[in-house]
């Protein structure tokens, strides 16, 4: 497994490839890899000669208040998770690497993050557009992989490379969920065994009301949406709620009622205990 630190060696690597006519797939991570991480590997391993899977914990997406100090990191463990769905490279630069002395300039991108996930963590998405533009700069692929379960980061992401024109190909795969249907994500590592177990309350959660958008002939009202996936969540009252909606799913925006033939993204994000969850599902009324 090649491991490369350097910006200059991976472009380098990247840009030999292409030139070669093999093409480069890439996996942006934060490392703590699981098998959902996993499955996105080996989708690109399918499709690619060379898949690039980078590990950066990136310090500029984190709040004041957030865990970038305690976010699990074990770069030997997804090095191995890494060679078993099929990888053939590893991205794993040092934060001086990718914000060198001097470093000022951030990407903000507008419309989508604005609200959700953005309204509640200033800065967060300025983070995410400046990290990823930096690491398809830096691994150069030619189609790049991501998970739904972080799905308005995948919408801040497509709306970065369609206004910079970035040459690259953006592909959102379904979340991995656990038997238990809790998504999987690096953040469960911090559930105690009780907790772990109320988690899947979410997922039941989006369930309820995506049964609810299946049986509607006709509209059906956001707030009847948003109640029902409410309800289920409050059976828990350990968990905190930050918002359950019902938005539209290109937009991220708001509407009083859905019709037939809308598409609905449904968004959860929860506090159980310290752990802030999220999730989603994607329906189509």
């Amino acid at each position: 497994m090649h491991v490369i630190t350097s910006v200059a060696e991976m472009q380098q690597i990247a840009e030999t490839a292409r030139q070669q006519g093999r093409s480069v797939g890439c996996v942006p991570t934060m490392g703590s890899l699981h098998n959902g991480h996993g499955s996105l590997i080996a989708a690109s391993a399918e499709r690619h000669a060379l898949t690039v899977t980078s590990v950066f914990v990136n310090p500029t997406q984190f709040g004041p208040h957030e865990d970038y100090d305690a976010y699990p990191r074990d770069l030997d463990g997804d090095i191995a998770t890494i060679r078993a769905h099929g990888g053939t490279h590893v991205f794993a630069p040092s934060v001086a690497e990718m914000y060198p002395e001097g470093f000022t300039t951030s990407i903000r991108v507008g419309g989508v993050t604005e609200v959700l996930e953005g309204a509640r963590r200033p800065g967060h998405f300025d983070g995410v557009a400046t990290v990823v533009c930096k690491l398809l700069e830096a691994m150069r692929p030619t189609e790049a992989f991501f998970g739904q379960k972080d799905y308005q980061q995948t919408l801040v992401v497509k709306r970065m490379v369609r206004d910079l024109f970035l040459p690259v190909k953006i592909t959102v795969m379904p979340t991995v969920r656990e038997d238990d249907g809790l998504a999987m994500s690096s953040r469960n590592v911090y559930l105690s065994a009780d907790q772990r177990n109320k988690a899947t309350t979410i997922y039941r959660a989006l369930l309820a009301a995506q049964d609810l958008l299946s049986e509607t002939e006709d509209t059906i009202s956001r707030q009847a949406i948003e109640h029902a996936m409410t309800l289920v969540i409050s059976h828990v009252p350990e968990f905190e709620i930050d918002y359950a909606v019902a938005v539209d799913a290109d937009t991220l925006q708001e509407q009083e009622a859905y019709a037939t033939g809308d598409r609905v993204a449904l968004l959860i994000a929860a506090k159980l205990g310290t752990t802030r969850l999220i999730d989603n599902l994607v329906v189509t009324v």
